[in-house]
This record gives C-alpha cells, structure tokens and sequence, in this order.
C-alpha cells in the first residue's frame, strides 16, 4: 500500500490519520497559553502605542497652549513634566470614622496647590485661563496615568510569561482606551473654552437664573433666588464660564445656614447604558453628583439634618460624550429638563415653600 492511499483511507486504526488530530492537540497543550500570550500582547501592544500618542499628544497641546498664551520665558516641557508625576495619597480607612473630611482635607490640597502653580506661570494669567490650564493639565495627567498603569501590567505578564495574568488587561483595555480617546478629544474642548457634554446641569441651571441677582455660595460657586407660580427657587451652580465644578458641598450647607427649601432637586449627566439615546431624560431620588463622594456625602448629611427630601434628574450620556465638546442632542434636552424641573416643584411643593436648584458638572463655557 503506497503513502497516499495510506492518507486517503478512512480506516480509524490508520496511525498517520492519528498523528493528524493528536499532534496539534499535544501542541497545544504544551505551547496554548505561550500562543495565546503571543496573540494578547500584540493586541495590547498596538493598544498601548495609542495610549502613547494619546499622552504626547495631550503633553504637547498643553505645552503649546501655553506657550501661545503666555509666551514664557522658562522650559515648559521640563516645568511640566513634574506636575504628571504627581500622585495622590488617601488617608487610612482601617476606622472610618470622620474619613470623609480627610479625604475632602487632602484632595482640596491637591486642587489648591495645582491651581496655585499654575498661577505662578505668569502674574497675566486670567481665571479663564487659569481654569483651562488646570483642566487640560488633569487631562494629560490620567492619560499619563492610564498609560504607565497599563504598561507595567503588560511588561510584567511578558517578563513573567503569565497568561492568567495578561487576562485582565485584556478584558479592561477596550474600556480603558474608550476613556483615553475621549480624554484626548476633550483637550480641544477646554482650549476653545466650549461647553462639554458633563455641563448639561450648570447649563439647565444657569438659563434658570439668567434674570436674577448672582452671589456669592462658595469658592467658584454661585447662587441666586428668583419667584416661580408663588413659591421660592434658590438657584445654585459652579461660576461660569471658566472649567470648574465649583464646591456645591459647602455652598448648600452655606445656604441653609439661613435658609431652609423644603425640596432639593439636583441636576447632572449620567452614563448612559448601551442602547440607551443620548439626550434621554432620567428622574431619581438622591444626590446626583459624581466624583470622589466628598461632595455628595457632604450634601446628604445636611439634607438629612433638616429632614430635606433629594430628587435627582439626569441627562443620559456616554463618557466620550460627557468631556468632549456638548451634541446637539445633549444642549437640546435643556429645554425639556427645565420644563420638568418646574413640573417637579409644582408637584412637590404648594405655594409659600421654596426649593433649592443644583446644577451639577463643569461649567466651562457656560454662564449664568
């Protein structure tokens, strides 16, 4: 019997037919996981090359920005590499009693400080400006951060040629660059000085208090009163139009040291879940704002002091769609989320009460 009627026969007992099936199977017994880590880390690779772009590119529109602006006469590069470095200790949790004041205590340092260096670039700089530098520095420094957190996951699986270990990063990276890509668009954004999609709440909030007298609530934080169908709106949101989102924490329990509303009705984006339409409204119960918790715990425990009910309405967004330039889809929904603010109140209120209105995002480019 020749060698290719051996291979063309269809007897199971045949051992070349054998050796067929059963050698791959042994090789990938021995090699799968080294073949499948081969496969991975090209994919992260080519995944952490775009982080890469991503960061310089952050790095050097911020450098440009302010050159262009200030047009310094010290090394921007070598001043700023310092600032993506810096990092973030947080307080010990072993007894979380009074933790949160802490962690309030130790963030505003950071906010604080950041602000104060920027400041020293140049006596000139406007707090626009100021505020810009601020928030396309923080943008560098997560790209950084995402960058370096996703490199040494990945050199430390091929170092160890651990496969379990590379999973992980395989599942989140679609996630972490999702986030990375936004952050970068975002850059743009905050140079023009135009209003993002996470701005929606200080928008809806700022048109509500156009005709009324604006004061002071809080640093970066404003607030003014005005009369709706016999009832009373006090009227809260960040200063705009420079990039902050203002301390609404200390400005409500500011406002209720000498005041009491008898509803507190907050206003933010939100993420949206996939399917969901961008612009959608969404109505709750609880304080809507995002960030570390300082803020919402601070709110919640005065609300909770003086017996204050929480109702929440939110603008459904994706996370791209939160810290890049607003849709229309987002600036559109405005409109009906005032409409429903005061169909809220009127609901929940009679007349002679008061409730107070909080605008909840960046309000960069947009006023009040």
């Amino acid at each position: 019997m020749n060698l290719d009627k051996l291979l063309n026969s269809n007897d199971n007992s045949n051992p070349l037919m054998w050796l067929v099936w059963i050698v791959p199977i042994f090789v990938f017994m021995l090699y799968g996981q080294k073949i499948q880590l081969q496969v991975t880390s090209s994919e992260i690779n080519k995944s952490l090359e775009k982080l890469k772009t991503y960061r310089d590119y952050a790095k050097r529109e911020l450098t440009d920005y302010i050159k262009t602006t200030m047009k310094p006469g010290w090394d921007v590069p070598s001043r700023l590499e310092r600032y993506f470095e810096y990092f973030t200790i947080m307080p010990v949790d072993m007894d979380p009693n009074g933790i949160v004041p802490k962690i309030r205590h130790i963030m505003r340092s950071r906010e604080e400080f950041t602000k104060a260096q920027v400041k020293s670039f140049g006596p000139d700089l406007t707090p626009m400006e100021t505020s810009k530098i601020v928030n396309i520095l923080e943008v560098a420094t997560t790209i950084h951060l995402l960058y370096k957190s996703v490199r040494h996951l990945f050199l430390t699986a091929k170092k160890q040629n651990n496969f379990p270990l590379i999973l992980p990063l395989q599942m989140m990276i679609p996630f972490i660059m999702e986030e990375a890509e936004a952050l970068k668009t975002a850059v743009n954004a905050f140079k023009l000085g135009q209003p993002i999609g996470d701005g929606i709440g200080p928008m809806v909030v700022g048109k509500m208090m156009l005709d009324t007298e604006k004061r002071e609530a809080a640093e970066e934080t404003v607030w003014g009163e005005k009369d709706f169908e016999g009832r009373r709106l006090l009227l809260l949101k960040a200063k705009g139009p420079a990039g902050t989102v203002g301390r609404p924490g200390e400005a409500v329990e500011n406002i209720l040291s000498t005041k009491k509303p008898d509803l507190i009705i907050m206003v933010d984006a939100a993420l949206k879940l996939e399917g969901e339409e961008t612009g959608s409204i969404a109505h709750g119960f609880g304080a809507a704002i995002g960030g570390i918790g300082t803020e919402r715990f601070q709110i919640e425990e005065i609300a909770t002091k003086h017996n204050i009910p929480i109702y929440a309405i939110v603008v459904k967004q994706s996370i791209k769609e939160a810290i890049t330039l607003m849709k229309r889809e987002i600036s559109e929904a405005a409109e009906k989320t005032m409409q429903q603010i005061y169909e809220l109140i009127k609901e929940n209120t009679r007349e002679g009460q008061s409730a107070l209105v909080i605008g909840v995002g960046n309000t960069i480019g947009v006023s009040q």
